[in-house]
Parts: structure tokens; sequence; C-alpha cells
């Protein structure tokens, strides 16, 4: 790996391509330690240690909500934006039609995309900076002070766009998906301060022994899962065209276990965290009904059992959902036909579709499964080892392990067209 990883730098337009990469990352960490003005740094340590949903934004802006800086709001508004254009794409005629075709319609499904992540940056913009206000963080944010306002607002939409500028530059002028590499330097970049802190409070060597062996086992069953495909053989027949015949071949359709990624875990925890954190504004009410029914929220969420266990059948949910929405049988069916296929033993057509439906629900079990129990996997090694510090959170784990397989891969590729010994032997 070492010697393949030397030929790539030696490689001019490969060196390049990583050396960018890695610029890029040194601005968006130079702006994640860029605050926000009037920020009460003591108050958001404060509120950030008692918010679980802050913590998982904090994920999602790759470490700059942590210190409210200009990119606090990460790329979340442009991944929101990416998933609801994915589900508009299934269910609006006209968007279903221009995402077939090619490069034109995926150019303008992007720019769609571009457009979507500005009101939504705005809007999720406007409800940090008036929760930080609630919460003392940001004492001067309000209609009194009109231009911090403006200014706090106008930081966290330009600073959001910024960031999707930069992961663009990644995925077009660098290696692997630039969105999904910002979200890995903020992981990694926060994982020196959670392993010196573990060590500070934690002196139990076999605890720690534990969770790295833990640690070395889970990423193997994600790089396992997340790499397991089923391979549905498909058959073409010969055909004429004019005076030529061109022989059938065979190929496969390759059906990943979890083709849904960590979305399903983004959309679960979303929801779950939601009611809570709504009903935290009311536990102070002054009618009865209402301050006894928001405390009961509040503790049913506040049970590890009860939450966990709504978190797990929420992700499976979500799972089938978004693999529903992404995978359609009917339409493969319709395309293997259309160019003279047929999978051995199936009839084309509908007999296609109800064989490639069955099949994916079989795989989607296992992979729905898979990413329930990664979703839970933080609290259950936090109660098995008792390190509570050094939390193996599911989707960190999920994003960084699926970016290095991903970088690893297009190096790959890159350096077999060059003749060279890659890292996958």
């Amino acid at each position: 790996m070492f010697a393949a990883l030397l030929e790539a730098f030696r490689t001019p337009d490969l060196r390049n391509k990583i050396l960018f990469t890695l610029g890029m990352l040194v601005v968006f960490r130079f702006l994640a330690h860029v605050p926000l003005p009037g920020v009460d740094q003591a108050q958001l340590q404060n509120v950030l240690n008692s918010s679980q949903l802050l913590n998982l934004l904090d994920l999602f802006s790759g470490g700059g909500l942590a210190k409210l800086s200009v990119v606090a709001l990460g790329v979340n508004p442009y991944i929101n934006a990416s998933i609801i254009m994915t589900l508009l794409n299934q269910t609006i005629p006209a968007l279903e039609r221009l995402s077939k075709e090619g490069e034109y319609g995926r150019n303008k499904i992007n720019q769609y995309t571009r457009v979507l992540t500005v009101p939504l940056a705005l809007l999720q913009g406007i409800g940090v900076a008036v929760f930080m206000q609630r919460s003392g963080v940001l004492p001067g944010f309000g209609p009194d002070n009109l231009g911090l306002t403006l200014a706090i607002l106008a930081s966290l939409t330009s600073g959001t766009l910024i960031l999707m500028w930069l992961g663009e530059l990644i995925s077009e002028r660098g290696i692997g998906n630039g969105i999904s590499f910002i979200i890995f330097a903020g992981i990694v970049g926060r994982l020196p301060t959670t392993v010196s802190q573990t060590f500070e409070v934690q002196q139990n060597l076999f605890a720690l022994a534990s969770i790295a062996v833990i640690a070395v086992l889970v990423i193997a069953a994600i790089i396992f899962i997340q790499e397991g495909q089923r391979r549905v053989p498909v058959q073409y027949a010969k055909r004429v065209r004019g005076t030529r015949m061109y022989s059938g071949g065979s190929t496969h359709i390759p059906l990943r276990v979890n083709s849904a990624g960590v979305i399903p875990i983004i959309f679960a925890i979303s929801i779950l965290l939601l009611p809570s954190q709504v009903a935290q504004y009311f536990t102070n009410s002054d009618t009865d009904w209402v301050k006894n029914l928001a405390s009961g929220i509040v503790g049913a969420f506040g049970n590890p059992v009860f939450y966990n266990s709504l978190y797990f059948l929420l992700v499976v949910a979500f799972t089938f959902f978004y693999t529903a929405f992404t995978f359609v049988p009917n339409d493969v069916a319709d395309n293997i036909k259309r160019y003279g296929g047929f999978i051995p033993g199936i009839r084309p057509g509908r007999p296609t579709a109800e064989f490639l439906g069955r099949v994916v629900t079989r795989i989607t079990i296992a992979g729905a499964l898979f990413l329930g129990i990664v979703a839970v996997m933080p609290t259950l090694i936090g109660d098995i080892t008792g390190v509570q510090t050094l939390r193996l959170g599911g989707t960190s784990i999920l994003i960084v392990v699926g970016v290095v397989v991903e970088t690893m891969k297009q190096l790959e590729a890159q350096l077999l067209q060059r003749s060279y010994e890659g890292f996958i032997r």
C-alpha cells in the first residue's frame, strides 16, 4: 500500500489531485475556527454538552458548530436539499424525465439542488441562531440589533455555500466525493481531542483494549456489508441491425446489501430527536396539562431502552423506504427488456420485476438490520465497556470507512490505468 502511495505521488496529475484535496481541507478547517460575532463560548460549551441534536449537527458541520463558526451549519442544508431532490425525482414526472436525460439532466438537477440549498440554509440558520439566543450563546441576536442579526444569518448561509463550493471543487479537481470528504475531515479532526479526554478520565486498560478490539471488528463488519452485493446475471440475445449481426453477451446487476448508506440513520435520528427538543420548550409552561405532557415526552425519550428501541425500528423502516425510492424493479425490468436482455430462468417483463423485487427485499432485510445495530451501537458499547467518553458513533464510522474505501478505489483505478500495482490486492 505504501509503495502504491509513493507511486501515486510520483505521478504528476495524481499528486496534484491529492495536494489540491488536502489544500481544500485546510481551507475548510481554517473556516471552522472563525467564530460568528457575539458568541459566548463558555455558554456554548454548556449547551453542546446537554444537547444530542446539536452534537449530531456538529458531526455534519465538520466540527464547525462546536465553536459556532461561520461554517456552523456545515453541509447539512446541501444534504437535505439532495435528499429532497432525490425523493422528488421519484414523485414528479417532469423531474423523473429530466433525470433520464444523461449529463444534461444531471447538471440541471444539481443546479436545482444548489438553488434549494440557499433557502434551506437560511431557515436552518434562523433556527440555530434563535435556539442559541434563547440559550444565552448569542445574546445580541434579534430584531433589536438588526445589523448583528443580518450579519449572523448572512455568515451562516454564506458558510454553507462556500463549503458546497469547496466540496464540488474537490469532486471535480481532487480525489473522492467532496461533500463526504468535508464531513470526514471534521470527524477525524475531533478524534484526537476525544481520545485524549478518554485517557484523562478512564484508567481501566482492559476497557480501553476492549474498545480497540471492538473498533477493529466493527470496521471490518462495515466494510464487509458495504461492499457486499448480490449479482443477478443478465443474458443478452443476438441482435440483427441492418446487415450485421451482434452476438449476445452476459453481464450482471449488482444489488448492494446496503444501498441506502447512512441516509436512514440521518432520517431516523432527526425525527427521533425532534419531539424531545420541542417538548423542552414547554416544560416550564403555565398550563398544567401542557407542562405534564412535555415532561412526559422528555422523560420517555430520555429512557435508554425506549430511545434505542425506537431508534432501531426507525432506521430499519427508513432503510426499506429509501431503497424503495432509489431502486424501482419495474424500471430495471423495462430497461433489460428494451435492450433484448433477460435473467436466466425468468421471463422478461413483469416476472423479472417481481423477481428483482423479491431479491432486493431479502438483501435489504440484512442491510436494514445491520444499519439498526450500527445506530444503537454507541450506547451498547458504552454500557458494556463502561467507557462513556469515547463513543464509537455508528454514523461517524460509516462515513469514515466509506470515504476511505471509495478514495482507495479511485486511486486504485487511476494507478491501474498507468500499469502500477494498486492498493487492493
